[in-house]
């Protein structure tokens, strides 16, 4: 497919969040000439969320028909356990469907070509082909925010492995610690995801904070338990990516997520811990995400041009905001 003429018509990228979901119209070059961002209604149960999903596909659907841009394929990606080649979202926390084969379901519902995938592959994917390591064979991207998830690109490829790869965030770095919602203690999960540093804080000083984000400003200037919360932090990521190193050998190794927006006060003490923890190994380069939050739909899009039989053509200048 590499050298064919680009192709005209666009496909349709969802992300769909615990929380929103992002959704564009994306052109051969990657580029977003419509866009559309909604609510997730989880809390009225997993039905109502795949009844938005067919909703917000129709909008999109629709805004395509105006520019006169003909549908070649739809990527839908959600969070949880996914099993790409059965096409089924086998469970989420959030959203709280079982095996339910969702892609069969919204294109019999919107007459779509439909393809389910994950959203932290996707983004990991997004950000090999438009983002911070672009072209890389071998990459991990970990996406921390609410949990901790991972994507694993080999060779080129993701790791799918029935759904399940990935679970980083499972990992336990501290034996006999807190209890995770999973079953077991002292995951990842309980010591380094933004629910886990603000409740840390919390915990150890009895002061409320609004989230992670909080505990990182107030680790910057210089308050002595934000701090020891936050290198606690630094060291579960250390310890998880420095067995991830020793099995995968990735070359980079990508922080997305709401956490990594601190930049350089995550990424430097992480970074020096996992140099202390390798010997022999490779050491990978270890970078902020470039995409941010457009990852998952962008990733979206490149699955779907991928199963209409088109490899896009994006621009290496960067792409714009979903």
């Amino acid at each position: 497919m590499s050298g064919e003429a680009p192709a005209q018509g666009c496909v349709l990228g969802l992300d769909v969040g615990g929380t929103g979901m992002k959704g564009a119209v994306l052109d051969h070059g990657m580029r977003p000439v419509e866009t559309v961002h909604r609510r997730t209604p989880r809390a009225d149960g997993p039905l109502a969320v795949v009844d938005a999903i067919t909703d917000t596909l129709f909008t999109l659907n629709a805004l395509a028909a105006e520019r006169a841009l003909p549908v070649h394929h739809a990527g839908v990606v959600v969070p949880g356990i996914v099993d790409d080649e059965r096409r089924r979202a086998v469970w989420s926390a959030n959203i709280g469907w079982r095996d339910l084969p969702l892609a069969a379901l919204l294109e019999e519902r919107t007459g779509l070509r439909v393809t389910l995938g994950h959203d932290v592959r996707a983004g990991g994917m997004a950000e090999r082909a438009l983002g911070a390591v672009r072209g890389a064979r071998n990459v991990l991207f970990v996406a921390i925010g609410t949990g901790i998830a991972a994507a694993l690109v080999c060779e080129g490829a993701p790791v799918h492995s029935g759904g399940y790869a990935g679970e980083l965030g499972h990992v336990v770095v501290e034996p006999g610690g807190r209890p995770c919602p999973c079953g077991s203690a002292g995951c990842l999960e309980t010591v380094a995801s933004a629910t886990a540093v603000a409740a840390a804080y919390t915990a150890r000083t009895g002061l409320v904070v609004t989230g992670a984000a909080d505990v990182a400003a107030l680790a910057a200037q210089g308050d002595p338990m934000a701090r020891a919360v936050w290198q606690r932090a630094a060291d579960g990521l250390a310890d998880a990516l420095a067995t991830a190193t020793a099995l995968l050998a990735p070359e980079s190794i990508v922080l997305g997520g709401g956490l990594a927006e601190a930049g350089p006060l995550l990424l430097d003490p992480v970074r020096a811990g996992l140099e202390q923890r390798l010997t022999f190994q490779r050491p990978p380069v270890l970078v902020r995400a470039e995409l941010g939050d457009r990852a998952g739909c962008l990733g979206a899009g490149l699955a779907a041009w991928c199963a209409a039989g088109h490899t896009p053509t994006p621009q290496r200048t960067g792409v714009p905001a979903p």
